[in-house]
């Protein structure tokens, strides 16, 4: 399988607007940051986790490839935003979003228009059915297998995923006791680092790096950076050996 991060930044994006710290005016491409986003493909598969306000601008960089389903981590904007994005025009068919029950009904009180029974809908809105999810509970798209699993955004219960080797997690603050099973074996971790002062909803990078640490995965990239974290290059550099900062567009390789 192949990894594609397609955002990595935090709900303001990189930079962020006004901004003239040393970061948010590096012209070092690996500092414009999205919002957070990712895609997953095999040869026959092809998934999102979350859809943010960023979707259109980060799918216009790629080749096309119909989307298969879209798993969503939680029901924050930058999360969900680009969901109107999700048109028959450029998907060629019907998309299933996959939630918890508690988003999905957020989803569709907010955009109701976007889950539009078949036979009611008017040409050009977007096709998509909502299907629940719950933690612990795989969820096979195609030759995709997702296991969901439990994280703490704050008081926030949202979900991380288990995809193979891989684990993906974002907009985590603490991780159950009971959760650390479903870790067992990860070989490439994905995991949020806001910037480096504490923060009550999001990890930040020390946090990061003790939970990576912990987790032990041959790799691990940091996600949802805000403009506070130091640009790239000098970032990177400070962090301890297979635990890197990730950037939009990046690639991996996931058993």
């Amino acid at each position: 399988m192949k990894l594609t991060l397609l955002g990595t930044g935090t709900s303001g994006g990189v930079p962020q607007i006004g901004c003239t710290c040393r970061t948010c005016t590096s012209d070092d491409p690996r500092d414009c940051r999205t919002r957070c986003s990712a895609m997953l493909e095999t040869d026959d598969t092809c998934i999102l986790i979350d859809c943010g306000p960023d979707f259109r601008q980060q799918m216009l960089k790629r080749p096309f490839r119909r989307i298969d389903g879209i798993f969503i981590t939680h029901e924050h904007y930058d999360h969900v935003g680009g969901i109107d994005d999700i048109r028959p025009g450029i998907l060629f068919g019907d998309v299933t979003i996959y939630a918890e029950q508690l988003v999905a009904q957020h989803l569709m009180e907010r955009i109701p228009y976007c889950f539009t029974p078949k036979e009611k809908r008017y040409p050009g809105v977007p096709a998509i059915s909502l299907e629940h999810i719950e933690p612990h509970v795989p969820v096979r798209v195609g030759s995709i297998e997702v296991l969901p699993i439990r994280v703490m955004h704050g008081k926030l219960p949202i979900v991380g995923f288990r995809i193979g080797g891989l684990t993906y997690i974002t907009d985590m603050k603490s991780f159950p006791e009971s959760e650390w099973k479903y870790l067992e074996g990860t070989d490439l971790l994905i995991v949020n680092a806001l910037h480096h002062k504490p923060h009550p909803s999001h990890q930040s990078v020390d946090d990061a790096v003790r939970f990576a640490q912990k987790v032990g995965a041959r790799e691990t990239y940091f996600i949802h950076m805000s403009h506070f974290v130091l640009p790239h290059a000098e970032e990177d550099a400070l962090l301890p050996q297979h635990i890197h900062l990730a950037y939009d567009g990046m690639e991996l390789s996931v058993d």
